[in-house]
């Protein structure tokens, strides 16, 4: 592994810095290298916090571990060096934690849901005197998260909420007791209600969130990922399958995400960027910063929540001495232009340099 010398501008602090990496790792310096880098504006890693590898794969035919191979690498590719995959139809993700070449991933086991309560073959179906017995045993696979799909819409269209609030307390208790967080697919307002009181640790997508729902998060110290890449999404496809007057009431709900995603943000909700890769490409988190940027998150805030504060969350080191040595630099300061997020100069990943030099 060669040693490298790299001059530039670290976020977001904005200190111009001289890093050394040797051995995958950042060390004190100097050191005898040539392989040096000057210039620019550096994070430690995009972060897409919500991601599942192997749907939607860059290569659709192969097992479930080659699928998620190459969702992996193409967020590498992009500047992400940490995925957090909240839940997936099996465990393959889990395997690929650390690879070289592959982010840091952390995995939530299976998607857990009723029977004939969300799409067909991608959870885990267990009912609710099954479900704190079946989260453990997902938390083993994880060793971090759980994953429970909290809404479903029934046959005309309704959407309902898919365990009782008994269920889900005891359920979150259990989890918390084994040293793990639990987080769900939330979009009605009902939902996101039950993981507020139910001690949830987070909530994603929250797409017909209240906005007075939004003060009980932050006092109870939640977490949001709105993935709002996906709204066009569900805006577009939606319709299909909850019918028009599903559509109306879903489109009619997310009229208020920009003023809750602004609350969130003011009163100190912590919101992660994610794209909900699998129904998105995967490697596109820059266009999710883009989103909240949109949404009204001040650009320091945006580009935060797809990097540093996502990574702090997470447990994630940034460019300190001793860390692993990832690093994502851009040509120019993307807090000015959130566009250069799409276009790294440098990607250095563990101390291996994945593009650019």
């Amino acid at each position: 592994m060669v040693a490298l010398h790299i001059h530039t501008t670290v976020l977001p602090d904005g200190v111009a810095r001289d890093l050394w990496i040797e051995d995958g790792r950042f060390v004190e310096g100097p050191l005898d290298t040539d392989a040096a880098h000057v210039g620019g504006f550096a994070v430690s890693g995009l972060v897409d916090a919500h991601a599942h590898l192997a749907l939607n794969s860059p290569i659709p035919e192969g097992d479930a571990v080659a699928r998620a191979t190459a969702s992996a690498r193409a967020h590498v590719q992009a500047g992400v060096l940490a995925v957090r995959e909240p839940g997936s139809p099996e465990h393959a993700s889990a395997a690929l934690d650390g690879m070289p070449g592959l982010p840091t991933i952390h995995t939530a086991g299976r998607f857990l849901a009723p029977p004939e309560r969300y799409l067909p073959g991608l959870a885990r179906y267990v009912d609710d005197e099954a479900l704190p017995g079946a989260a453990l045993e997902e938390l083993a696979h994880s060793g971090r998260w759980v994953k429970i799909i909290g809404d479903f819409f029934d046959d005309e269209g309704r959407f309902t909420p898919n365990y009782g609030i008994e269920t889900l307390s005891h359920t979150a208790a259990l989890v918390h007791e084994a040293g793990g967080r639990i987080t769900m697919h939330a979009m009605i307002p009902e939902s996101v209600q039950q993981a507020i009181d139910a001690g949830f640790d987070a909530i994603e997508h929250g797409s017909l969130i209240e906005p007075t729902q939004v003060a009980a998060m932050a006092a109870a110290g939640m977490t949001w990922t709105p993935t709002a890449i996906i709204d066009d999404i569900l805006r577009a496809t939606a319709g299909e399958m909850v019918g028009p007057d599903g559509l109306a009431f879903l489109v009619d709900g997310m009229a208020t995400r920009g003023e809750a995603i602004r609350m969130a943000n003011e009163l100190g909700v912590r919101i992660l960027a994610g794209t909900d890769a699998g129904m998105t490409p995967h490697g596109v988190v820059a266009q999710e910063i883009l989103l909240l940027e949109a949404f009204g998150l001040p650009t320091a805030a945006a580009l935060g929540a797809g990097s540093w504060d996502a990574r702090e969350y997470l447990g994630l080191p940034g460019v300190e001495i001793g860390a692993p040595a990832d690093l994502v630099v851009f040509p120019d300061d993307p807090r000015e232009d959130l566009g250069l997020l799409a276009h790294p100069q440098l990607v250095v990943l563990r101390g291996e340099i994945v593009s650019g030099i």
